[in-house]
C-alpha cells in the first residue's frame, strides 16, 4: 500500500538498497560497485557503506566491504516467528526421508524466488537449498507456479521491460516462450523446469493455496536428471507434491 511521501524516510531506503545490493554473485563490493548496484552515487554509497559497517552490519578491510553475521538476525527472527515455514517444515521432513531428494517451500520478492522451508540433501545444486537462497524465477518451476498464480494483466505487467537471462542452454528467455510456459502451469496447475537454473538440475513444483484458493508459496523437489527423468517425475514425485500440497492447505 502506498504511504504519505512525507512518511518515506529515503535514507533508509537507501541504506537497505545497498545491504541489499550483496549477493552469491557479488559478495565483496567498494563504494563504486555497491553505487552502481544500488543507484546511487558513488559518494552516497561510501557513506551507506561505512555506517553500516560501523553497525555492524557490513564488515570490511578500508576497501571493499561484505556481509557480516549481524543480518542474520533479519532472518533468524523471521523463521523463528513466521507461521508458514512452521507449518510447512513438518511436511517437508517428511517428502525427504521418503524419497531421499531435496523438498523446498518458496515465495516470490520481485524478479526471484526465495526458500523459507526445505529438507533433504544439499549435495545437488552448486550454490545449495539454504533457507534465504534467492534463484531467478524465470528459470525456476517454482517462479512460474507463483507467476501463474497472477492475473494476465499483472504477469505482463512483471514482464515489461525486463530481461530474462540464460542462465543455461536450456533457459528460457524469449517472452512469448516464457508467457506460454507459465500459461501451461497455470492450466495443468504444476510446473516443470528441466536443467534450465542450473545444468544437472531438474525442479517440479505446485502451488499451496489457502482455504480462500489464494497461492501463498509453492512446493518443489529437485532431482537430478540421471535419477529421475521428467516422465519419472511426473508419474512418481508430482502426486506425492500434489498430496502435500491438499494436506497443508487446511493450515495455511
Amino acid at each position: 500500500m502506498p504511504i504519505a511521501h512525507a512518511d518515506y524516510i529515503a535514507g533508509l531506503a537507501k541504506g537497505l538498497a545497498v545491504l541489499e545490493s550483496f549477493d552469491t554473485e557479488r559478495q565483496r563490493l567498494n563504494a563504486t560497485l555497491a553505487a552502481q548496484r544500488a543507484g546511487l552515487t558513488r559518494a552516497a554509497a561510501r557513506r551507506h557503506l561505512l555506517t553500516l559497517a560501523e553497525l555492524g552490519y557490513l564488515e570490511t578491510d578500508g576497501a571493499y566491504f561484505w556481509l557480516a553475521p549481524k543480518v542474520l538476525r533479519f532472518s533468524g527472527s523471521y523463521l523463528a516467528s513466521a507461521r508458514l515455514p512452521r507449518v510447512i517444515q513438518p511436511t517437508l521432513n517428511r517428502l525427504a526421508a521418503h524419497t531421499g531428494e531435496s523438498f523446498s517451500a518458496v515465495v516470490l520478492d520481485g524478479e526471484q524466488v526465495v526458500i523459507i522451508a526445505r529438507s533433504g540433501p544439499t549435495r545437488l545444486l552448486a550454490y545449495g537449498l539454504h533457507l534465504g537462497a534467492r534463484l531467478p524465477a524465470h528459470a525456476t518451476s517454482t517462479g512460474r507456479v507463483l507467476l501463474a498464480a497472477k492475473t494476465r494483466a499483472e504477469l505482463q505487467a512483471w514482464l515489461k521491460g525486463r530481461d530474462l537471462p540464460r542462465l543455461t542452454p536450456h533457459t528460457v528467455v524469449e517472452a512469448r516462450a516464457f508467457r506460454a510456459a507459465v500459461a501451461a502451469a497455470r492450466e495443468q496447475d504444476w510446473a516443470l523446469a528441466c536443467e534450465e537454473h542450473e545444468l544437472g538440475v531438474n525442479a517440479l513444483a505446485v502451488p499451496l493455496r489457502d482455504m480462500h484458493g489464494r497461492t501463498v508459496a509453492a512446493l518443489n523437489g529437485v532431482v537430478a536428471p540421471h535419477r529421475m527423468t521428467p516422465e519419472t517425475l511426473r508419474r512418481e514425485l508430482l502426486p506425492l507434491l500434489q498430496e502435500a500440497a491438499r494436506e497443508l492447505r487446511p493450515l495455511l
